[in-house]
């Protein structure tokens, strides 16, 4: 093989070498579960533990309220808190761990655990209330603080919720900011002056249980800082759910 053809077959090789490395790259930021609903790469041990709040995936933490009833057995139904080591008390089979799981998973364990004493347990649990199911609105709204997260509740709805832009907001430069299972906070910028406009717009986000929104003054100059201020001095640490739990 002569020079000028050992050099052609270098360049192919490396032609097809850094190919392979795009493709992977592209690959691997595509993964299931990479990416958060804020828009951020995480560390996988810390991505945000229950994600979204929907009620098909909401898991259940400390500090809720469940309404746990059965089927034909309605002398075993029961309102219980979950006490801050994650578990339940239960008639008849005592301390059930709960936390950590989905409504359904807690159903599937109660029936398993109520089968030894009951035919047909059927067992059913509501979340009737929980500390966590919050948002928080700051900055240029009507009323700031927190809001009830309602199941598929989008960042223009909280904002809502909290009595709306005031005249002097910025929806063009708004701050969503999320902490991971690890408790580290991370912000993504929303464009909802584009939402505003366009029902269905991918900056409209769903929000997870206690995400922070910002809302700046229109035309801010030192917007990083003024999230930092809100992440140091006003973003709030409990509850939030530690990773070993999950």
């Amino acid at each position: 093989m002569n020079a000028k053809n050992c050099w052609t077959a270098c360049l192919l090789w490396c032609a097809l070498l850094c190919g392979g490395c795009a493709a992977s790259s592209a690959a691997n930021s595509d993964a299931p579960g990479a990416r958060t609903a804020a828009g951020r790469y995480l560390r996988p041990d810390c991505l945000a533990a229950g994600g979204v709040d929907d009620s098909a995936g909401y898991r259940i933490r400390p500090g809720d309220k469940l309404d746990v009833s059965f089927y034909l057995n309605s002398e075993f139904n029961t309102a219980v808190m979950v006490r801050p080591d994650g578990k339940i008390e239960m008639n008849l089979v005592g301390e059930v761990p709960a936390a950590g799981q989905t409504p359904a998973q807690l159903e599937d364990h109660l029936d398993r655990l109520y089968s030894k004493e009951l035919l047909n347990p059927g067992a059913t649990v509501r979340l009737d209330d929980s500390p966590g199911r919050v948002v928080y609105v700051e900055g240029q709204v009507g009323h700031p603080g927190p809001v009830p997260l309602a199941p598929g509740m989008t960042a223009l709805q909280a904002i809502t919720a909290s009595g709306g832009l005031t005249d002097s907001a910025g929806p063009g430069k708004v701050v969503l900011v999320r902490r991971d299972a690890c408790g580290d906070a991370h912000d993504e910028p929303l464009n909802l002056s584009k939402a505003l406009k366009r029902q269905g717009h991918e900056d409209d986000v769903v929000l997870a249980p206690t995400d922070m929104l910002i809302v700046p003054r229109s035309g801010i100059a030192a917007a990083g800082l003024f999230v930092k201020q809100y992440i140091k001095d006003l973003m709030p640490v409990e509850p939030y759910i530690s990773a070993p739990m999950f």
